[in-house]
């Protein structure tokens, strides 16, 4: 099943997407939204399996999808947290930077609680101030979950993931060494993020999902130009259990909390890369200092993510930066 969720409101309107991701048919008439229907996922999932199953068969007539209408599927959230499972990407910062990695790292997830209450959606530009704050793009996996239990073990945090995307975790490189400066983690250097059109059930996924991980190369451009296909089943050391566990050894997780992955990372870097700061860390190594620039006004990274037969499976984050204008009569308000 894919669901996804009209712009509407702050909330937007719960749809069912066909496989294709070209038709859609309303569900907002079994539950208004996604957040609606995580609060009562044991009731509402049969009845929207159902009706995805109808619209499958032939049986409902759906409408054309614009994937530009929708919001992320969950336009905002309760709670959503961000791990480094790719431990590869946190060892190349610090080696980048002469910095020893301490060992508890591949032993130990790190994780920050991201800004939830406005994500962006998957074809919304990423506006911003300045090009001097560093504007990358990570491209990530991210899991919502029902309530989850304080203490739970990642076995049994298994049977929580209901629903994956993928998402572009937007970040502001040059303010991420002063906030983190300050012992108290990211805030102004970690903006809205924007997930994808579509949050699918595992079983769409198949064979490439094995409970904890998918196993598909993520597909980044830049500007139209193959940035990088790194599979995110590779060198993720710590899976969406083990995170789920992590964010909950000390509270419950409220349903519809979203656990991200942190960028996708392989040692073997022949597949390129996710976000932009991973190749600067690559040039500094090699070269004393980096080569590739971040994100100027008016460059574009479009994030997708295809199954074996080519089928797009969440359909695509397309977003391009620019600048902000600052609304004069939104002021005087």
């Amino acid at each position: 099943m894919k669901l996804a969720s009209l712009k509407h409101g702050r909330d937007g309107k719960l749809i069912i997407v066909n496989s294709e991701i070209s038709k859609a048919i309303y569900a907002d008439d079994i539950t208004p939204t996604m957040q609606s229907a995580f609060d009562e996922w044991a009731k509402f999932e049969p009845l929207l399996s159902q009706r995805s199953q109808e619209f499958a068969d032939g049986k409902l007539d759906g409408f054309e999808l614009n994937q530009a209408d929708l919001a992320s599927p969950l336009p905002r959230a309760y709670q959503w947290a961000d791990g480094s499972a790719y431990v590869n990407h946190v060892e190349l910062v610090r080696k980048a930077r002469g910095a020893e990695m301490p060992e508890t790292f591949w032993t130990d997830p790190l994780m920050y609680q991201g800004g939830s209450d406005s994500f962006l959606g998957p074809q919304d530009d990423i506006v911003m101030e300045t090009e001097e704050w560093g504007i990358d793009f990570e491209a990530e996996i991210a899991v919502i979950t029902d309530d989850v239990p304080m203490g739970v073990s990642p076995e049994d945090a298994k049977k929580h993931i209901k629903l994956i995307m993928i998402m572009n975790d937007v970040s502001l490189r040059n303010l991420i060494p002063g906030e983190l400066g300050k012992g108290f983690g990211f805030f102004q250097s970690k903006p809205s993020s924007a997930f994808s059109p579509v949050a699918v059930t595992p079983n769409e996924l198949g064979e490439a999902w094995d409970g904890g991980k998918l196993h598909l190369p993520m597909h980044v451009h830049l500007n139209g130009e193959k940035f990088g296909s790194p599979n995110a089943g590779v060198d993720m050391i710590f899976d969406f259990p083990r995170l789920i566990s992590h964010a909950a050894k000390s509270r419950p997780l409220g349903a519809g909390s979203i656990i991200g992955s942190g960028t996708i990372s392989n040692k073997d870097a022949s597949n390129g890369f996710c976000c932009l700061a991973e190749t600067r860390m690559i040039e500094t190594i090699a070269n004393g200092k980096p080569i590739t620039e971040f994100m100027k006004f008016g460059d574009k990274v479009r994030i997708e993510m295809f199954d074996k037969q080519g089928n797009s499976i969440f359909g695509t984050i397309e977003q391009e930066v620019k600048k902000y204008q600052i609304n004069k009569q939104e002021m005087a308000a």
